[in-house]
């Protein structure tokens, strides 16, 4: 069963107790209903003295405390895919975590997941907040001692900012400046930052290194850049360790199963390919659209590089180990090898048995031809490189559960291989 006494809601106001059901209209029966007033008085005095003197109220929650020994991460947007498994991961490393979520585009069910992997006391609590909310992020805040924050919450679609910038600008550059005011506010010394690569836009040259100019051309890009703004000018005065990750594309899921990628499904026009594909496989929509065949790339399709989500929290939890007070770390996380999206669908349609119908169209605003990493910076530095880089294994793992899960998180259906 899911664990709601972990689970919060922001903000939560002071314990109270209502009385209800008297009927002040008649006087005949006011004895009655002084006697019943006394009664109600008394026991809410009553419970009141129960409640002060119970262990729950005189003891402070664990998360509300440093502990020696014990690293406190909170983790935003835990309730999405690339955080659910970030959350796993620490939980596996005998961190305790705190995810916040408004579950827009997480899933309850992730938690859920989590919440019976990890069930013991002081491991894991998930607060239902808003990060746009200054005064509920303040209250978690002040009620919880953080040792870290991974940032990991923000609508993440190239195609949905370049309809919606206003949306990206609020959700990422405003939200993340929330964060990291809360940060300073309380004594919070190390963030790491999960941003992408689309902050370098579309370089004249490849492979993109950490000193690539940054010219996104997108709303997405371009305010996951200016919170990298904000951040870097913030530790220039600051004693805070700081990690900022630019990512390529995700895909995978765990190899275990418990956890994968379930997007809404009114964003699956905007979604990763690897979605798509899987989609279009299990017959949810009639066939694969390919946006742009005419980019200056040996296919003519746009080239990526892809990267495995566990590969990618393996980079966190490096970075979460590695950072330095005062410091600032800005790494690639990439395999450092580009595919293109023909590539792509011909491992999707091995890794899936299925000979998914592909229809080509004209290109998707706000996309650009060739991106992919040169991981040599974290290589050195944190000693990290990808592992996970066969496509189609990465793939096959994330149908696993894709097929088991056709509800996403809702009830699973039987494995089956």
């Amino acid at each position: 069963m899911l664990n709601f006494a972990r689970i919060r809601t922001q903000p939560r106001s002071s314990r109270s107790i209502s009385f209800g059901g008297m009927d002040y209209a008649d006087p005949k029966r006011k004895n009655s209903l002084v006697g019943k007033i006394l009664l109600a008085a008394t026991l809410t005095a009553l419970f009141i003295i129960m409640l002060k003197q119970s262990q729950t109220f005189n003891t402070p929650s664990v998360f509300s405390r440093h502990e020696e020994g014990v690293t406190h991460v909170l983790v935003s947007g835990g309730a999405g895919y690339i955080g659910s498994h970030a959350a796993l991961r620490l939980l596996k490393d005998s961190h305790r975590v705190t995810i916040v979520d408004n579950l827009s585009r997480g899933n309850l069910g992730a938690i859920k997941v989590l919440q019976e992997l990890f069930p013991e006391p002081g491991r894991l609590q998930f607060i239902y907040a808003d990060l746009g909310d200054a005064k509920a992020v303040n209250k978690i805040f002040s009620e919880n001692a953080f040792d870290a924050v991974i940032h990991f919450a923000a609508v993440a679609y190239v195609g949905e900012s370049t309809l919606d910038p206003l949306r990206y600008y609020h959700n990422i550059t405003s939200n993340t400046l929330v964060v990291l005011e809360a940060m300073a506010a309380h004594g919070v010394k190390t963030l790491i930052y999960s941003s992408t690569c689309a902050t370098y836009g579309e370089p004249e040259k490849m492979p993109i290194t950490e000193e690539t100019p940054q010219v996104p051309i997108n709303p997405y890009g371009k305010a996951k850049k200016m919170a990298e703004d904000i951040i870097l000018d913030f530790s220039k005065n600051s004693d805070m360790a700081v990690m900022i990750l630019r990512y390529f594309n995700v895909i995978g899921s765990d190899p275990e199963g418990r956890l994968g990628e379930a997007p809404r499904p009114e964003l699956r026009e905007h979604g990763r390919i690897s979605g798509a594909c899987f989609d279009a496989a299990r017959g949810i929509i009639p066939g694969l659209k390919v946006k742009g065949t005419d980019y200056k790339t040996p296919d003519g399709t746009c080239i990526r590089d892809y990267i495995d989500v566990t590969d990618l929290v393996d980079a966190h939890v490096k970075a979460l180990e590695k950072a330095k007070p005062g410091k600032v770390g800005i790494y690639n996380v990439g395999t450092g090898k580009g595919r293109s999206v023909k590539e792509f669908v011909e491992a999707c349609k091995k890794a899936t048995g299925v000979d998914i119908k592909v229809e080509y169209l004209s290109r998707r605003p706000g996309d650009y031809a060739e991106v992919f990493s040169d991981p040599t910076k974290i290589r050195l530095e944190l000693n990290w490189t990808a592992q996970h880089t066969d496509l189609q294994e990465s793939l096959q793992t994330a149908w696993r559960w894709q097929k088991s899960h056709r509800n996403g998180y809702g009830l699973p259906l039987a494995m089956t291989v």
